[in-house]
């Protein structure tokens, strides 16, 4: 049986150390064993970014399996259109799509959605940033200013933009999660990811500050998953040489997603969580 190896890393003093534990209100929990339990999202409303496919796709299926409503957010609306017909079929939760391209998103775009959320579903409980973009692994001195453009667009000021837009609905619910997908090229930059690991690395900063900064809200948090070696679309577009089924699957990372957006992880914010080894 596969486990996962989930690591926290989190400031003691005035140093960082990683530690692989995580505490819900009862006891000392592993993410790996969190179940995924029916009922764990039962009447919450989560918005999962670049639903499309991959991690979001898998997300958005296993918050619904768990009871929530699912807002499914991406640029493709056959994707949505798709993963909604699987949300349907399930016969346990509703879901919503909204199309939206966040290269071009300006604030008042996202002020509209966040209008619509509220007319239609009266509260948000919750928001999984996965939407992510790149050009492809090159030098930097082959990238362009426009690239870079894009890929901070993308990758940080959207997920930046979007959550203050969503602040409102967040402060309103009972028990409200963020949860930012990341990158290990992002925790750990390396050479020809250029902009893409320079964005990932902000994303990391943001949630910190953003953890920090939501101190005074008890019934806020927000935390940063980095999955690791997982097949995915993305995946495939910058390693297409690998053997796809010897990897991860984003089904495998579904009990770190759904514990994380789960009322049981009220009391971690602003940290770093590892799905796999491999992301050292």
């Amino acid at each position: 049986m596969e486990q996962f190896v989930v690591f926290v890393r989190s400031l003691i003093g005035s140093r960082y150390y990683v530690v692989c534990f995580v505490v819900d209100s009862c006891a000392m929990k592993k993410i790996k064993d969190y179940p995924l339990k029916e009922t764990a999202l039962k009447d919450r409303v989560i918005l999962v970014t670049g639903a499309g496919q991959g991690i979001g796709k898998m997300a958005a299926l296993t918050y619904a399996k768990c009871g929530a409503t699912v807002i499914l957010h991406g640029r493709k609306v056959e994707k949505l259109e798709r993963v909604y017909d699987e949300i349907d079929a399930l016969g346990k939760s509703q879901a919503i799509i909204f199309p939206l391209d966040l290269e071009s998103a300006k604030d008042k775009d996202f002020a509209v959605m966040v209008g619509a959320i509220a007319q239609q579903l009266g509260r948000l409980d919750g928001i999984l940033h996965n939407a992510s973009f790149l050009y492809g692994v090159s030098p930097l001195e082959n990238q362009t200013l426009v690239q870079w453009q894009v890929m901070m667009k993308i990758n940080l000021m959207a997920p930046f933009a979007l959550t203050k837009a969503c602040l409102p609905l967040l402060k309103a619910s009972s028990d409200a999660s963020v949860v930012m997908t990341c990158s290990t090229y992002g925790h750990n930059p390396t050479a020809y990811w250029g902009g893409f690991a320079v964005a990932q690395a902000g994303v990391e900063a943001l949630v910190k500050i953003q953890a920090e900064e939501w101190e005074m809200f008890p019934n806020l948090r927000i935390n940063t998953v980095i999955p690791g070696l997982v097949n995915t679309p993305q995946r495939a577009k910058t390693h297409p040489g690998e053997v796809k089924h010897t990897m991860r699957q984003p089904e495998d990372l579904m009990s770190t997603y759904l514990y994380l957006m789960s009322p049981d992880s009220k009391e971690i914010s602003g940290q770093t969580i590892f799905c796999q080894n491999e992301s050292f």
